[in-house]
């Protein structure tokens, strides 16, 4: 969310998130200090943009907060709920123990990932990987632990894939190209002709200077999404680095022979002078 709080007859706001590139996740009952920002916040649609007078009951109490509030002082705050995530049933159910989450049915357990996915892919928009990752593995984590029931297998490794394919491209952004290739082939055991999974391994084979792999894996991809854009470029991008390596050794290897002959010529040549 974005917000502005002003005092009466004043036209510069006392605090104000408006000016940040990215705005700071918020967490309702713990980030929102103010009583009345938060009941505020729960009458508000997401994309809405809101004006609320807070007394000195819902705001800053009797004694204001010196120097910057007043007390007994009526603030105006401007809102804007740009988005939002629901997290308290998930945050609750993580915090039970593994015994306790056995005891819930599959559907709870696919709508906590779910949640979690949702999370760390909101925390990946903002370019807070660390944080998306953390999110990623927590959903990963509840969903393996239901894979051990043969009869639920099916149902929970579609969203097992979902996951697994956020983990491979986190770990690309976080520079980590030996777990995001882990990731992928994992996905891969789901859905073996799977794009994206077979892209993201291309990609971390790519970084990793595996260029056989890389180039197993982008065919494949390409294979399964012939007119993909991404996977096009990623083609092209191998083919460029493998034709550099190749003039970088043929040219290490012209220098060399030319070394080789201007040795043998040194021979031959202190040789006759003698």
């Amino acid at each position: 969310m974005k917000y502005s709080g002003y005092l009466e007859h004043m036209d510069k706001p006392f605090d104000s998130n408006c000016f940040r590139k990215t705005p700071r996740l918020m967490k309702v009952g713990e980030d929102i200090t103010l009583w009345g920002m938060e009941l505020g916040l729960l009458s508000m649609r997401r994309g809405e943009l809101a004006r609320f007078l807070f007394k000195p009951t819902y705001a800053y109490g009797t004694l204001g907060c010196p120097p910057l509030i007043p007390p007994n002082a009526t603030v105006l705050f401007e809102i804007e709920l740009i988005d939002f995530l629901d997290s308290a049933e998930s945050d609750k159910f993580c915090a039970l123990t593994a015994e306790q989450q056995e005891q819930f049915p599959l559907e709870k357990v696919l709508k906590v990932a779910a949640t979690e996915r949702e999370f760390g892919n909101y925390l990946f928009r903002q370019n807070r990987f660390c944080d998306a990752k953390v999110r990623y593995k927590r959903a990963l984590l509840l969903l393996h632990r239901r894979l051990a029931i043969c009869e639920e297998q099916h149902l929970v490794e579609p969203a097992e894939l979902l996951v697994l394919l956020n983990l491979s491209f986190v770990y690309l952004k976080l520079d980590r190209p030996a777990m995001a290739l882990r990731y992928g082939e994992q996905a891969l055991l789901i859905d073996q002709r799977n794009a994206k999974a077979l892209f993201r391994c291309g990609q971390a084979c790519l970084l990793l200077t595996e260029y056989e792999q890389a180039r197993d894996f982008l065919v494949r991809a390409q294979k399964e999404q012939p007119c993909n854009h991404d996977i096009n470029n990623e083609l092209k991008k191998l083919s460029r680095t493998t034709n550099e390596l190749v003039l970088c050794d043929s040219f290490i290897s012209e220098k060399d022979i030319n070394l080789l002959e201007m040795l043998s010529f040194g021979r031959s040549a202190k040789w006759f002078s003698g």
